[in-house]
């Protein structure tokens, strides 16, 4: 359990850095002078260009080791972080979002993901292997929570006499030392190379067909959750309530608390009514609250009802992960890991720009809409595709 240990606490670094700039990269470039249109084609360019880094990472995992990818993603990490605390060009930060492991959905889209995620499903047992993900999950909410809370540190430094765009670029250089402290630990992951001359589509053998069938699913979810990423969700209270960055800091830390607290619940639920049942029963009650809020008429019952969304709404995480896991063949698993993501990556990254343009156009919340309303149909599709192919815990 070594690898799942150092994986843990490299994941809470990883979204410690991930939460406050999901909370700051909108403030950032408003302050830069930049529209909503143009945060949220940041936002697509950084989840388009993540989408890219996964293709990659399909591709090589069968074929070189993982804590060497682990490595090159924590390097690229840490450029990322040095370059956006210096540059101002919206071009040149186009580039840096898309070439760049910045993340404006906190962590649910990244390289790193099934990177780590081929790590964890050699580390555990069929019975182990959903309190696992549990466990990485919760360790990693905790530390986006943490790290949307930190976001405020640049209004509190304002009053110390210190410049607001000076601190939040500041901000942007601890990213890049988090990297860095995530990348000792990546390097202490035990190597076990994988067989050489393995092509990297050859991995998926007698699994295709569900991977395919997930994948399609899974990219419904995604492209539906780009319409309310951490970043333009922060956008929409900032223009439609006024909210400042520490109240806005404050209720994302609390909605990552929630978020963490329900792996745990959701990994003891799966145990009595099932994996699949897990992810679409506590995903629909989710949706619907995210909806509501969009018509609420005040800050406070907008904030109750995104409470409620963010206490359920990630339950399908580690629930999705092991049943990913569990129904492909061992020698499939790092395959199934990466290609999963990649639709999911390629999907999350086309919808933010368009939930910009709609939170430009209108004061109206549409995208949450949209996003709840995608996210009933694939619960619901995924519920008749699914609900027969059972895990081997579950047979």
């Amino acid at each position: 359990m070594q690898g799942a240990n150092l994986l843990f606490a490299a994941r809470a670094l990883r979204d410690f850095g991930d939460g406050f700039v999901a909370v700051l990269l909108p403030v950032y470039l408003l302050v830069l002078g930049f529209s909503p249109l143009q945060v949220g084609i940041i936002a697509t360019s950084s989840l388009l260009g993540s989408s890219l880094l996964t293709i990659g990472v399909g591709l090589l995992s069968p074929r070189y080791d993982l804590r060497q990818m682990l490595l090159a993603a924590a390097a690229l990490m840490i450029a990322t972080g040095a370059v956006m605390a210096v540059i101002h060009d919206y071009g040149l930060m186009l580039v840096i979002a898309f070439a760049g492991t910045i993340n404006p959905s906190a962590g649910s889209v990244s390289v790193f993901v099934p990177l780590e995620h081929a790590v964890l499903a050699r580390e555990a047992t069929d019975t182990e292997r959903t309190n696992l993900f549990a466990r990485y999950n919760l360790v990693g909410a905790l530390a986006g929570a943490f790290g949307a809370l930190a976001a405020a540190l640049p209004d509190l430094l304002v009053p110390l006499g210190a410049d607001k765009l000076t601190s939040i670029r500041l901000m942007f250089v601890l990213y890049a030392l988090v990297g860095m402290m995530g990348g000792l630990l990546y390097s202490r992951i035990p190597t076990r190379p994988s067989k050489s001359g393995t092509a990297g589509i050859s991995a998926l053998g007698p699994s295709r067909a569900i991977v395919l069938k997930l994948a399609a699913l899974f990219s419904l979810d995604a492209f539906a959750g780009g319409f309310v990423v951490q970043s333009l969700l922060a956008l929409w209270l900032f223009e439609a309530f006024d909210m400042s960055l520490s109240a806005a800091s404050v209720f994302l830390f609390w909605c990552g608390v929630l978020s963490a607290f329900s792996f745990p619940v959701a990994a003891r639920l799966s145990r009595r009514i099932g994996l699949v049942n897990t992810m679409v029963f506590t995903h629909l009650p989710s949706s619907i609250a995210l909806m509501m809020a969009a018509f609420a008429p005040g800050l406070s019952l907008a904030l109750a009802l995104l409470l409620v969304r963010a206490a359920l709404s990630q339950m399908d995480v580690p629930t999705r992960s092991s049943y990913v896991m569990a129904v492909v063949t061992e020698s499939e698993r790092a395959a199934a890991a990466s290609f999963t993501s990649v639709p999911r990556s390629l999907a999350a990254s086309a919808s933010p720009a368009l939930a910009g343009a709609l939170f430009a156009a209108s004061p109206r919340a549409w995208p949450l809409l949209i996003c709840g309303a995608l996210k009933i149909v694939y619960d619901l599709l995924l519920l008749i595709q699914f609900r027969r192919i059972k895990p081997p815990e579950e047979r």
